[in-house]
């Protein structure tokens, strides 16, 4: 339009405004739309913060609190708080994000002193302070060079060096009440928005705990997840042996020609965890003859099943696998879900009694006939498959209620081994910019769909917040359950995933409603050097997701 006009499009309504008119001030018109605050928006399906300025034409969706993009944009601000107060309060120690725990993110105070609890406590009030001064967030973009020369010179060499590979040559960084920081990311407008959080004390660290989209305004009860808790500290222990804790040292071995010593060693730990699993199975004093594996979608659990099947046969038993899809009710009697969908991922759609009896008759020495499931009917085969056990047989199976007790209620605890397997990425980008594990598990699935299911892209994408949630209700609470987990992720694999996963994000665009997601994957890749597989073994997990896996 002329005259200085532009028309936006705002939930299918069309409203004329001003020429560079920012998303804040239009936002103020709309706020009562929203069960929380506005804390960006979509414009013609990309990401703005507030702050941008709309110059033509354009479709606009405002995101709050209950939008997974605005909790990133509300924990990566609450994360810049919590640097700089330790900045501050502490200008001696150094704060690192660390890794997912309990509703929250664990982290570490590093300094020459142990850090306890008063120290944590300072650390909130100097938060909960600058809270109440509502300390904008100020964005600007500088040269790339000017930005790793003054991480160099400040000494912060884990962002110098993760810049190091960048193409893009000008960096967004972010300042706040005179302290500056690179994010993977956008942020709140400014500290006042950050209204719900806690610092809760555990060494040798501490919790961040921050609410959920499902209820921005409250904090979910801390709840101790000690196993998890050790393997990421297990796997991290490794990663600092290997000189491998954030991107920027990751590429200088991809640069100088040793990533294959990397991909070994990486690949012989995950032999050595799998061959010590199969051991503690197959110790005679506490034998178990009954393995149960569960884990969210890409875990690569299939080819993590057929290794330990190879490492309980060097043991001297044999493993027999039995598929839980087979034990699926009729489709009549199957559950639905709140859109009126097949619930194929509810216990209910699984036919627990007669799974039960089948287990029970198998370890009492019995002949059963498993049932065939047939997809296409929506019902069981007329005959099914015969199984019978011997002393030296193992049951390995293989589905997301393996940690769930109603699954298996009628066999005794000593029969049953419970293992979790999830791809739990412990290398940073930065100490201030952590990688989801998440993000590994989607570029994992968009590739294997891709590869193997004729699934594209982005439909996998769309389809990615339901299988969320079906791991927040049907995995995610029975985690702890498991007698070990299993870490699956591989330090490299990052590297490799991009080779076949940036090709099929960039053929997406801006029509694409989810392109939000797309754009934020292809910015997270970028950070990574690409390599081939000419090195990787053709039993690794990595395989399970690129081909020549030779379990397929």
């Amino acid at each position: 339009m002329g005259n200085g006009k532009i028309i936006v499009t705002i939930n299918g309504d069309r409203y004329e405004t001003e020429a560079k008119t920012t998303l804040f001030e239009l936002s103020g018109s709309f706020q009562k739309n929203y069960a929380c605050a506005v804390v960006a928006a979509r414009v013609n399906n990309d990401i703005k913060d507030l702050s941008y300025e709309i110059i033509e034409d354009a479709k606009i969706k405002f995101i709050d609190l209950t939008d997974e993009d605005g909790m990133r944009i509300y924990r990566r601000s609450l994360y810049f708080l919590f640097i700089k107060a330790v900045n501050e309060v502490f200008p001696d120690r150094n704060a690192v994000i660390s890794h997912p725990m309990s509703n929250g993110v664990y982290c570490e105070i590093n300094g020459s002193e142990a850090l306890t609890e008063v120290d944590v406590e300072k650390v909130e009030n100097r938060m909960r302070e600058i809270i109440a001064a509502e300390m904008p967030f100020e964005k600007r973009i500088i040269p790339l060079e000017e930005a790793r020369q003054l991480y160099k010179n400040t000494g912060r060499l884990d962002k110098y060096e993760v810049l190091e590979y960048r193409k893009k040559s000008h960096v967004t960084v972010y300042n706040c009440g005179g302290y500056e920081d690179y994010y993977y990311g956008y942020m709140l407008p400014d500290t006042g928005y950050i209204t719900c959080f806690a610092l809760k004390f555990y060494q040798p660290g501490l919790v961040i705990q921050f609410p959920s989209k499902v209820n921005p305004e409250s904090l979910q009860p801390f709840e101790e997840q000690k196993k998890l808790f050790k393997v990421f500290i297990d796997y991290k222990k490794w990663i600092r042996i290997l000189g491998v804790q954030n991107v920027g040292a990751l590429n200088d071995i991809v640069n100088t020609g040793e990533i294959g010593n990397l991909i070994r060693v990486s690949e012989a730990i995950h032999e050595k965890k799998i061959a010590e699993i199969a051991d503690k199975i197959t110790n005679h004093e506490e034998e178990k003859r009954i393995v149960l594996i569960s884990g969210p979608s890409s875990s690569g659990k299939t080819t993590f099943a057929n290794r330990l099947g190879i490492q309980l046969r060097v043991n001297g038993f044999v493993p027999q696998t039995i598929s839980l899809d087979n034990y699926f009710v009729n489709r009549d009697k199957t559950p639905v879900d709140e859109d009126g969908e097949y619930d194929y991922e509810a216990l209910e759609a699984i036919d627990v009694d007669l799974f039960n009896k089948h287990l029970s008759d198998l370890l009492n020495g019995f002949e059963v006939e498993v049932p065939v499931y047939n997809f296409e009917t929506g019902s069981r085969e007329a005959f099914g498959q015969r199984m019978k056990m011997n002393k030296n047989t193992v049951l390995v199976i293989e589905g997301i209620h393996g940690l769930n007790d109603k699954l298996t209620a009628s066999i005794s605890p000593e029969d049953k081994y419970k293992i979790y397997v999830s791809a739990l990425t412990s290398m940073n980008i930065d100490d201030h910019n952590r990688i989801p594990s998440t993000d590994t598990r989607i570029l994992r699935r968009i590739v294997r769909d891709s590869q193997f299911r004729g699934c594209s892209a982005i439909n996998t994408i769309n389809r990615w917040p339901s299988v969320r949630r079906g791991e927040e209700k049907n995995i995610f609470p029975f985690q702890e359950n498991a007698d070990v987990m299993f870490n699956s992720s591989l330090v490299y694999e990052l590297c490799l995933l991009k080779t076949y996963a940036e090709p099929l994000l960039m053929q997406l665009g801006m029509e694409n409603e989810r392109y939000s997601e797309v754009k934020r994957l292809i910015e997270f890749l970028s950070y990574f050097l690409p390599i081939d597989e000419k090195d990787i073994p053709n039993n690794s997990i990595v395989k399970e997701f690129i081909g020549g896996s030779c379990f397929f």
